[in-house]
């Protein structure tokens, strides 16, 4: 098992976090887009450090176009050394439409396709096929040798998706290098739902469960004191009023502040 951190997000605190956190002997660490760009803190990050892997927790993918995220993080591989995890997410209608001001439909239909654009043009700089990618939601056929930054010794970086519903899994399963759990969840939802899902998507890819990555970052409620009970219930109370969100069985626990992910 392999275990990360978390950057705070702010740019000028990432190169201290950074190398703590692979001083300390984290494996790898992940920049949240939240108040803050999720990419430009894994630059002080990779700067920082020497080993550890460093990904992004996520990046709203339907705010970007594929080849913006594409650009975004090749650089970073290469920055990086061969270091860099993409994490992507849907994000959900409200925020894309009312905020970003993007498009928003089938949303698994359409981060499959984001993700196998992403791969089209990453095959296009690392291996010099041709671009021509025509799907439903987005076409990229043009490329000419001044935007083609050119391959790279690492290759292009991982994909994770973060996913929830059993439509958004299987679509990791079948497309991406990982998956990354929602932090409100429990172990029975994992293994009664999320697992078989991703197993579906392995299976309709044709993939191999040993080259799939799950990573789980999960809240952590501590102490017994009832004074802490309506602080925790109103946190949780946001995720677990959507059906995919609630929970049902016990909880699962892990270290606080940190993700775990298979080796």
């Amino acid at each position: 098992m392999k275990v990360d951190a978390g950057l705070s997000g702010r740019i000028d605190a990432a190169a201290t976090e950074a190398a703590e956190a692979e001083a300390a002997g984290f494996d790898g660490i992940w920049a949240p887009e939240l108040n803050h760009d999720p990419f430009l803190p894994l630059v002080a990050a990779a700067e920082a450090s020497r080993a550890m892997q460093l990904g992004t927790s996520i990046v709203v993918a339907f705010a970007r176009s594929p080849m913006i995220t594409a650009q975004m993080s090749w650089d970073l591989q290469d920055f990086s050394g061969g270091r860099m995890m993409l994490g992507l997410g849907s994000q959900i209608r409200p925020h894309i439409e009312k905020r970003f001001s993007m498009p928003w439909s089938h949303p698994a239909p359409r981060m499959r396709e984001y993700v196998l654009a992403l791969r089209a043009i990453w095959d296009r700089w690392q291996n010099g096929v041709k671009l021509d990618f025509r799907g439903d939601f987005y076409q990229h056929t043009l490329m000419t040798p001044m935007f083609d930054p050119g391959p790279l010794p690492s290759g292009p970086p991982k994909v994770f998706l973060a996913a929830v519903g059993t439509g958004m899994t299987k679509v990791a399963g079948e497309v991406a290098d990982g998956i990354l759990l929602h932090a409100f969840t429990t172990d029975r939802y994992i293994r009664e739902v999320s697992l078989p899902a991703i197993d579906e998507g392995l299976a309709q890819g044709g993939r191999d469960r040993g080259s799939f990555e799950v990573k789980f970052s999960p809240f952590v409620a501590t102490g017994r004191r009832r004074s802490s009970r309506p602080r925790r219930r109103r946190r949780g109370s946001g995720w677990a009023s959507t059906g995919p969100h609630r929970p049902t069985g016990r909880s699962s626990t892990s270290t606080a502040g940190v993700t775990c992910r298979p080796s």
